[in-house]
């Protein structure tokens, strides 16, 4: 199935690159759409589950196989590109490449790249802009937008990656997590909170002052250990970034904001805003969790 599902990219990917002068039939149009997604994404599901129950029972070298697998799949890359160049948000969103993939002719074009690259792709610098932050509108925040290439490579490893460190992670953290946002939080707060011989009454408030500009690349890469796609996690954070009118910056620390691995690296750096609990004198705090930026 898996092999045949490719195969359809593939197929797609020979009619846009036919004979010079002749436009795409509506046939290789439609292959991308013909693709069985729901067989795709449960086939990775699967593999994410076993690398999940397998980091559970400290069983490393079988994490490590396993994550292995994930990155080879062909169900992985075509996922991440569909994820990357179909469902975010930043799909219209282009790196300093310029490149866009809103086409079903240009994603199973990029899903061939992909797969062709998983060995050899060189991540490139990141695109810097700038948005007004939630808290203040007059404080820009910055960006790091990768090329789609780099994207759909990201979630390919994020894939492999995050379901280990979600067996690793603190049952009570709840920021940049997936299945995990602020109401949980809330429940978990009020839980602890309520009745009247609850004796932690208060949680203590605080922020990490630009969290993800310091994070330390060697304490990062160290954390991850043996993790098969260490070597390009490490290029990313050593990509750089290019912004217009003042050129490319090396990237000695921190993360770039907008790249679907930046929230990755973050937990347990959770956001916090104060709220007022109800039927509670105290004040408590809601940690929020954050979507991915791309």
């Amino acid at each position: 199935m898996t092999g045949h599902v490719f195969a359809l990219a593939m197929a797609a990917l020979d009619e846009v690159n036919g004979p010079e002068g002749q436009p795409p039939s509506q046939d290789a149009r439609a292959e991308w759409d013909k693709i069985d997604w729901r067989a795709h994404e449960e086939q990775v599901q699967r593999l994410r589950q076993r690398i999940f129950k397998a980091a559970q029972e400290q069983d490393w070298p079988r994490v490590r196989n396993l994550q292995k697998l994930m990155l080879r799949s062909r169900s992985n890359v075509l996922v991440s590109v569909r994820q990357v160049t179909q469902r975010n948000t930043g799909r219209k969103t282009a790196g300093i490449d310029g490149e866009v993939a809103l086409t079903p002719e240009a994603r199973a074009q990029v899903a061939v790249q992909v797969h062709q690259s998983i060995g050899s792709w060189n991540p490139r610098a990141v695109r810097r802009v700038y948005i007004p932050k939630a808290s203040n509108r007059a404080k820009p925040r910055p960006l790091g937008i990768p090329v789609i290439m780099d994207r759909c490579h990201q979630n390919r490893v994020k894939n492999a990656l995050e379901p280990e460190w979600e067996a690793r992670f603190e049952p009570r953290s709840y920021g940049f997590r997936p299945g995990r946002g602020c109401h949980d939080a809330i429940a978990a707060i009020y839980s602890t909170c309520k009745g009247h011989r609850a004796r932690r009454v208060w949680v203590l408030d605080a922020d990490l002052a630009a969290a993800f500009d310091r994070i330390d690349h060697d304490h990062l890469l160290a954390a991850i250990g043996s993790f098969p796609a260490r070597d390009m996690i490490r290029d990313w954070l050593k990509a750089g970034v290019f912004e217009a009118g003042k050129g490319f910056a090396p990237t000695v620390e921190g993360t770039p904001q907008g790249g679907l691995c930046s929230a990755e690296h973050n937990p347990p750096y959770e956001q916090c805003r104060v709220m007022r609990s109800a039927g509670l004198p105290a004040l408590v705090t809601a940690t929020l969790g954050v979507e991915h930026c791309a």
